[in-house]
Parts: structure tokens; sequence; C-alpha cells
């Protein structure tokens, strides 16, 4: 059973308890590199905790995304993928996906040049309509090696 974590005190100031299955889901998704699906989720922790309920990885995943300890992305494929939020500077990375075997690579080449230019748009698009940006992401789409071999 996960030992609760330092992200006990943000379920807690969220007005939500540290249960078995939070922090399973949360310890497994910080602990990959992979972007999940709540089934991919599901199938990896209820071998562990078989009382693990399909519902109850959709909901906390839902409460980790609100809290802002996940990361949840569309992708195109009508599943949403998840990935943990890690809270170093360097972790910041954006993602390329093959629309043939759904493959995403996460990618870090350009960063600094893309959040200067995304910086600036950011300012720009808040100030004309008044609204406060929070995060973005960006996700280039195409064929992997293998694919378009």
């Amino acid at each position: 059973m996960p030992r609760p974590h330092k992200w006990q005190h943000r379920l807690q100031g969220h007005g939500s308890r540290w249960t078995v299955p939070r922090g399973a889901i949360l310890n497994h998704l910080s602990r990959t590199s992979k972007h999940m699906s709540a089934k991919e989720v599901y199938t990896a922790l209820h071998k562990i905790y078989p009382a693990l309920g399909l519902i109850t990885v959709y909901r906390t995943l839902d409460l980790l995304v609100r809290m802002g300890l996940l990361y949840k992305f569309s992708f195109g494929t009508g599943e949403s993928r998840y990935e943990f939020k890690s809270d170093t500077e360097d972790s910041h990375h954006h993602h390329l996906i093959c629309t043939k075997c759904g493959k995403i690579l996460d990618y870090t080449d350009y960063v600094d040049e893309e959040l200067e230019l995304i910086k600036k748009t950011e300012e720009a698009l808040a100030t004309k309509h008044s609204f406060c940006i929070t995060d973005h992401n960006i996700e280039f789409y195409g064929l992997c090696d293998k694919c378009k071999s």
C-alpha cells in the first residue's frame, strides 16, 4: 500500500481525503513517463489492488487534474491520456503524436525558443481578451519512424 506522500496535504487542501486508490494512482503516474489512459492505469493497478474499480480511477484522475497534479490530454484519439505534472522546471516539454500508431514522444528541443514566443503570445492574448492564461500545450501530429516506412 502506498504510504502518504508529499501530495497528501494537497489533497486535504482541496477537501479530499488521502485514500489508497488515490495514492496508488498518483504514485503510479509519478513513476512512469507514459501518457496513460484511465483504462491503462486501471489495468496496471488492478493486479495489485483487485478492489480498485474503473469508475474510481476515472474520478480520481479527474480530481488529480483539477488539483493540478496531472495533465490531461486528448490527442485526438477519443481517449484522454494523463501525465504526471512534475514540479521541476526542466520537466517542461511538448509532444509529437503519431497519427497511425498513436505513439507519443516527449520533446524538449527548442522549448526555450517556443516558450519565449508563447510568453509574448500569451501576454498579447491575455491583454486583448482580458483572459488569464494559466497553461498551454504544443502538439505536432504526423508519422513516427516505424509508420512512415
